[in-house]
């Protein structure tokens, strides 16, 4: 009866199962390949072939499944997930049309007597594909085996499950999930795992690139090890991280625009470091103490300084030394980790709206995936700054954004450049004090302020568009004089 009913399926269903099948091996090709014409040399197609399959798979999944950059094709998180099963699938497909052994006998009026078998057999110039050596687990044998790792295991068992998933190779590597990502930082921030262990999971993630869940799941685990409070339901209206390069040698003009902000009635959340031990390293906590802004050793004394003035500066040390020194790991790797775009994210007493400095294209819309995975639904970046959010005004400058949980962008045209201030004679701290105070008048950093402390407020919703923003931020930097009053009272100048 069985057979009977598969042979009366309409024609029609047996082609659409054998298109699919061919779609899941275009997406394996895509996956391995992160380009569509290398995808298509690998499995014999034209780019444009390969092209039209991929359409296909994204109309199918109803998922983009890969965003281009500088980089490649980027696999989305739905993407991701399909990694490690359309890899098993092509496998099993490859192996099934490997020849079998043949076994070929020798004509005896051909030998000569002297025949006798090699004391070493030679290796064949083409082999098997790694997965299929004789004794080598299939993937799903291999993910059988990381799976019998239960979350009742030892710490650094299950660390080491993560590092596995993520660093084995193709075809049995996949990205984590948000719950092994959150997981896995959560252990490390303990105290519980192997120094090894640290260097290789985040070398791992840094090498292939860390997908948003991952990043998401890193988020997670560090606004649980510090304590945050859900986003949109803490004391601040805007959370504004700040995370300097050392490299960076200007002054911090978007302090004096988070002043403005304040004066408007927002309570501003300022976090970071200048992320280098040494004579300037805490270039940040004097600025901010030049500012009148509260220099915070806690959560709850945040919370207090933003009842009480509106604006407060939460130094990473004193946040998370954990996290801190994760982040000091720069220095025995020369290169970033995943943690950098993490801690950008964290909104530590949960400010309904944050403003964010990324200057990498890929990595904006990384970090927008990134928010959106943890339920934020407001969101500005600016695309000219990495580390911190200041405005470019002579250059064009995009804004990236999330407005009530929708993508929304704008491109912020360049102003024309004025000339160069001549040199005062004062040092970098000084002249940047004299700019607040009206001692020094700069058209360049007055610009620069009151455009950053626009975007500021456009992230608020204080304005429809940037250009009103711009003129309520020009009007608080006209009539800062009450603050300067209390800056002068604060610092007896």
């Amino acid at each position: 009866m069985k057979a009977q009913t598969q042979e009366t399926l309409p024609p029609h269903d047996r082609q659409t199962d054998m298109r699919k099948l061919r779609l899941l091996l275009a997406l394996d090709a895509l996956l391995r390949e992160s380009s569509v014409s290398r995808a298509a040399v690998s499995v014999g197609l034209q780019p444009s072939a390969m092209s039209r399959l991929l359409s296909q798979l994204r109309e199918e999944y109803d998922d983009p499944l890969f965003l281009r950059t500088g980089h490649g094709l980027r696999p989305t998180p739905f993407a991701e997930t399909l990694r490690l099963r359309v890899r098993a699938l092509a496998a099993e497909a490859e192996a099934l049309f490997e020849p079998p052994g043949r076994t070929v006998t020798p004509d005896p009026q051909e030998q000569s007597g002297w025949e006798g078998a090699g004391l070493i057999a030679a290796p064949p110039l083409a082999v098997r594909p790694s997965l299929m050596l004789d004794g080598e687990p299939t993937p799903e044998a291999f993910a059988a085996k990381l799976a019998g790792i239960g979350s009742d295991a030892a710490p650094q068992r299950r660390l080491a499950r993560s590092i596995a998933t993520i660093g084995t190779g193709a075809g049995r590597s996949r990205p984590l999930s948000e719950a092994e990502a959150e997981d896995a930082l959560m252990i490390i921030l303990a105290g519980e795992a192997d120094p090894v262990q640290i260097g290789a999971l985040m070398v791992a993630l840094q090498y292939r690139g860390a997908t948003a869940v991952e990043i998401a799941g890193f988020v997670r685990a560090i606004r649980r090890h510090v304590g945050a409070v859900a986003v949109g339901s803490g004391a601040a209206d805007l959370d504004w991280p700040c995370y300097l390069s050392p490299k960076l040698k200007t002054a911090p003009w978007f302090l004096h625009a988070a002043r403005l902000v304040a004066s408007a009635g927002y309570r501003v959340m300022l976090h970071g470091h200048y992320g280098q031990e040494g004579a300037e390293r805490g270039k940040l906590e004097i600025a901010a103490a030049r500012d009148g802004i509260a220099i915070c050793a806690s959560l709850e004394e945040a919370d207090i300084a933003l009842a009480t003035t509106g604006i407060a500066y939460l130094p990473l040390p004193a946040l998370s030394p954990q996290i801190y020194r994760l982040l000091g790991l720069y220095g025995l790797m020369e290169m970033r980790t995943p943690l950098g775009s993490a801690v950008h994210l964290i909104n530590p007493v949960g400010a309904r709206t944050s403003l964010l400095g990324v200057a990498n294209s890929a990595a904006r819309t990384l970090s927008r995936d990134i928010a959106l995975l943890l339920g934020v639904r407001d969101l500005t970046i600016l695309g000219n700054t990495r580390d911190h959010a200041e405005f470019t005004p002579y250059r064009q400058t995009p804004l990236f954004r999330l407005v009530a949980g929708e993508a929304m962008d704008l491109v912020i045209p360049a102003l024309p450049a004025p000339a160069a201030e001549a040199r005062t004679g004062l040092s970098t701290r000084e002249y940047w004090e004299a700019v607040w105070t009206g001692a020094a008048r700069d058209e360049r950093a007055e610009t620069t302020i009151v455009t950053t402390a626009a975007a500021a407020l456009l992230s608020l919703g204080n304005a429809s568009d940037f250009e009103a923003a711009c003129e309520t931020a020009r009007a608080l930097w006209s009539g800062r004089s009450r603050q300067m009053a209390r800056y002068s009272a604060a610092h007896q100048i």
